[in-house]
């Protein structure tokens, strides 16, 4: 059988496709959207930064348009979807929960805590004593001060709570205003049982395959970050894979080796060799949307280089504090500083820093104000600011179409 070839083009709309973001919602959601749309992805990745929205309310506004963030709240509390890590700390549907809880098993998502944990034993077994005994607890129900020092600045009881949520001791029951509600997992899923685990190998083979599938196209070196699977056991899985016809290749013309794709891809690769995938959208993405969480990825297939500017000193940002990717009919063509005043109902534009030969597209900019319109509705912060900085030039044109 002869190998497909594409160009990267095509490339681009069967991964934009492919993660949901090709055109935008025909029509209006409903709440099942919430969790069909997590299962395309495969996994929503959590952030606690909202100057904003928070990121996963984000992600899925981008794919959903105009729905009630509390959907994803209400998914969760209803067991449709549970919180671990994965790429990072996700949200991932329930029917996953014995791929994920393998890892958990086996040790592989469990952070390194050091000599914390022998330093800090009798308070570690006592929070889940409490839980154990008193119910599902967040971590503010506990009031000793925080610790100071390191990224977090967490309290010792909250750090107690995710060691057990590390080894499964408790999962997140729900979240109450994002802030995480503890509970043992023997009361969040009663009946579960261990010995339901799949065998680690066919867990990374699984994965494998839903890594090209959620991304549509995918590049081999790829596929270990979707994950955060170790790259040595993807190398190890990858010839299997594509002798059973799991994996099937196919050629893009600028890359000097083959891409991978899975069966249920054909259609969306046949329509993109006809020239009947369009990319018609224009929205805002959260910094960890899955088009974009792999900065290797984003400039490969978009040529898009991407840093979250929040993890960087301030002097060095380049694009504000946490600017927004803007994707339009098909090509990531800039980044948006934004901040929503919640309490004003302001949206507050502080920065747009457009890609190369895009800075007088007046097609961009209509279709961008009604981006930043349809966002800014959609988070309760109406009114649009439109501050001094840089904006591309947009200033007036933004100003006209808003």
């Amino acid at each position: 059988m002869s190998i497909p070839e594409i160009n990267l083009e095509q490339a681009r709309l069967i991964q934009l496709a492919a993660l949901g973001l090709l055109e935008p919602p025909s029509r209006q959601a409903v709440k099942e959207d919430v969790v069909a749309a997590i299962r395309g992805m495969g996994i929503l990745q959590i952030d606690t930064i909202n100057v904003v929205a928070h990121s996963p309310y984000l992600v899925l506004f981008s794919r959903l348009g105009d729905y009630p963030p509390a959907w994803l709240d209400q998914s969760l509390a209803e067991g449709l979807v549970f919180e671990h890590w994965a790429h990072a700390a996700c949200f991932i549907p329930i029917d996953d929960f014995s791929l994920n809880r393998r890892f958990v098993v086996d040790g592989d998502r469990v952070v390194n805590y050091g000599s914390w944990v022998d330093e800090n034993r009798a308070v570690i077994d006592s929070v889940l004593d409490i839980v154990r005994r008193e119910g599902s607890k967040r971590s503010s129900d506990f009031k000793s001060p925080k610790e100071s020092g390191g990224w977090w600045n967490r309290k010792v009881e909250k750090w107690a709570l995710e060691y057990w949520l590390d080894h499964g001791e408790v999962m997140v029951a729900k979240r109450e205003n994002f802030q995480r509600v503890y509970d043992l997992t023997d009361r969040v899923l009663p009946g579960w049982d261990d010995s339901q685990l799949p065998a680690r190998d066919n867990v990374i083979r699984e994965l494998v395959i839903r890594s090209v599938k959620a991304m549509g196209v995918a590049r081999p070196e790829w596929i270990a970050d979707y994950y955060r699977l170790p790259k040595r056991d993807v190398a190890r899985f990858l010839p299997g894979l594509l002798e059973n016809n799991d994996l099937l290749e196919l050629k893009v013309k600028e890359w000097d080796q083959p891409a991978l794709y899975v069966e249920d891809s054909v259609q969306l690769l046949e329509e993109a060799i006809r020239g009947t995938l369009r990319a018609t959208h224009t929205t805002l993405l959260s910094p960890f949307d899955p088009l974009v969480w792999d900065r290797a990825r984003a400039r490969q297939l978009f040529g898009f280089d991407f840093t979250i500017q929040a993890y960087i000193p301030a002097d060095k940002r380049l694009y504000g504090y946490f600017p927004l990717p803007i994707l339009h009919n098909g090509a990531l063509v800039g980044r948006l500083d934004a901040k929503a005043h919640r309490k004003d109902g302001v949206f507050e534009i502080r920065g747009i820093f457009l890609e190369p030969g895009y800075s007088e597209d007046t097609l961009l900019a209509r279709s961008m104000a009604e981006a930043l319109r349809r966002c800014a509705i959609w988070h309760k912060t109406p009114t649009i600011r439109v501050t001094p900085g840089n904006l591309s030039g947009f200033r007036k044109q933004l100003t006209d179409f808003i």
